[in-house]
């Protein structure tokens, strides 16, 4: 894309990972936007194929995306507790709550489903429940993926467990990993996948480094969460295999577009989480979800008047993975909108909007934020151990990190490992660094850090495109760049980083 773009999401009805996909793809020109889906439906997943539609919601056009894995949708239902005569029609979708997008709750419209009906509570829909249901609907579809093991079948109906270990309220196909759906998918001895089981599917796919470093680590935090929210160890976090093979897709796609858009800054409104309660097999939980509030901490959120799930632990983990500030939309110059549509309707527009353009203030150096360093001595790892370690913490979101060789007691050789993380995020951080080092304890300290606006852009040269970071503020500009591409150039043309460094740099 062109230099210096700003990418601005407004979640005013939530998010959810197809959503913001389809937001995303509205920003590209029609032939680029083919082009992608092509990509996605040969990426490899097996069963797995991606489509759009046209939607209409309120009177507003824009693009709802379908993850199918075996021909099936995930969907899942609200279910509004005043009207839960216990029935368990069968959604349990998690939550009781259900997609937010996806579960035509309309809270909100009182979906006159009168009933009266006699049903045997069957229906798959929860009656009555003011249809609460008709959520959102954004469709998430799929987030909920992590690892709940969801059983969704999607679009079965079935008691959607959400199990979230996580679901994702809009899609509630979350099979809570109790969630013990009545439909098994059988789809095999691997229907349930580790966190190490899902990078080797990430690891695997035909798309660059970066897109599989996104995904990962985007991945990295919906585990950590589930990991939290369930007491569980992060190697003991398992998630389904349809609702795996859902929310990958979700996050490749949107690291694929968000490879293509390539944003110098990427800024968030404050994101709409809804209210109320959603059923999972563990019982009945709050919104928004306890992973979905685990990744949204330190981040602006609201609950709004709408009963039901908004936010999804993948779309939340989209967010928090790619946004570079939050708050309201700058002073831009717009050029190009998307609308990324859920299914359900409601009497706002179910969607994520999009904003790409050009901020019209001049760039300003960051206001000094608090950030913490927190440091371990280890001295009986292996550099495979350490590495590991070092990965885990990038990928949870880290600032930096690295490590630094040092002498302990006896002039042992050893290493200092140091994390840098945002303030609020020390505690998490902390206990990551426990669980993944041999140490007994770790030390923090706190520093105030000022930073440069940061932007990564895509340029053209003789020598193909190449990735430029570029640092501006205050009247300071510093630009480099990427190792990665600067790498490959060398090994190409066999001259020396130093003076590729210098010919690039000066473009």
């Amino acid at each position: 894309m062109k230099d210096g773009m700003t990418l601005y999401i407004e979640c005013n009805m939530g998010v959810a990972g197809d959503m913001l996909m389809a937001a995303l793809l509205e920003l590209l020109p029609e032939a680029e936007a083919d082009r992608f889906l092509e990509r996605m439906n040969s990426l490899g997943l097996e069963g797995v194929v991606v489509t759009r539609a046209a939607s209409e919601k309120c009177g507003i056009m824009g693009t709802h995306i379908d993850v199918s894995i075996r021909g099936e949708l995930e969907h899942s239902e609200d279910v509004d507790p005043a009207h839960d005569h216990g029935h368990t029609h069968d959604h349990h979708h998690g939550y009781i709550h259900g997609d937010p997008h996806d579960h035509d709750h309309h809270h909100d419209h009182h979906h006159t489903h009168d009933h009266d009906h006699d049903h045997d509570h069957d229906h798959d829909h929860d009656h009555g429940h003011s249809h609460d249901h008709h959520h959102h609907t954004h469709d998430h579809d799929h987030d909920h993926d992590h690892g709940h093991t969801h059983d969704h079948h999607r679009d079965h109906h079935h008691d959607h467990h959400h199990g979230y270990i996580h679901g994702d309220p809009h899609d509630h196909d979350h099979h809570h990993p109790d969630h013990d759906h009545d439909h098994h998918h059988h789809h095999g001895p691997h229907s349930h996948m580790g966190l190490a089981e899902v990078y080797a599917v990430i690891d695997s796919l035909p798309v660059s480094e970066q897109v599989q470093s996104d995904a990962r680590a985007v991945y990295a935090l919906i585990g950590e969460a589930e990991s939290k929210a369930h007491g569980k160890d992060l190697d003991a976090v398992h998630f389904h295999e349809v609702g795996m093979l859902d929310a990958v897709a979700d996050v490749v796609g949107v690291s694929l577009l968000m490879e293509l858009l390539a944003p110098a800054r990427v800024v968030v409104s404050p994101v709409h989480v809804g209210s109320g309660l959603v059923r999972t097999q563990h019982g009945v939980l709050p919104v928004p979800a306890p992973a979905t509030a685990h990744i949204l901490r330190g981040v602006p959120t609201y609950a709004g008047t709408i009963r039901g799930e908004l936010a999804t632990p993948t779309g939340a983990a989209l967010l928090r993975h790619f946004a570079t500030d939050w708050g309201s939309q700058p002073a831009m110059t717009v050029e190009t909108i998307g609308y990324g549509m859920g299914t359900k309707d409601f009497a706002a527009a179910n969607c994520v909007r999009t904003f790409l353009g050009r901020e019209t203030a001049a760039a300003a150096v960051e206001t000094p934020a608090e950030v913490v360093e927190i440091v371990c001595n280890l001295d009986d790892m292996t550099g495979e151990e350490l590495g590991f370690a070092m990965e885990v913490l990038l990928g949870a979101g880290a600032l930096d990190v690295w490590h630094t060789p040092i002498y302990m007691k006896k002039q042992r050789p050893a290493w200092q490992l140091s994390c840098l993380v945002r303030a609020e995020e020390r505690e998490r951080f902390e206990l990551l660094m426990l669980r993944h080092t041999t140490s007994f304890g770790v030390r923090s300290r706190g520093w105030t850090r000022r930073v440069l606006e940061r932007a990564v852009e895509t340029v053209e040269t003789k020598r193909g495109p190449v990735r430029l970071k570029r640092g501006r503020g205050a009247g300071i500009e510093r630009r480099s760049v990427e190792y990665e591409d600067l790498a490959r150039i060398a090994k190409e043309s066999g001259e020396s980083l130093a003076d590729l460094r210098r010919e690039l740099e000066s473009l």
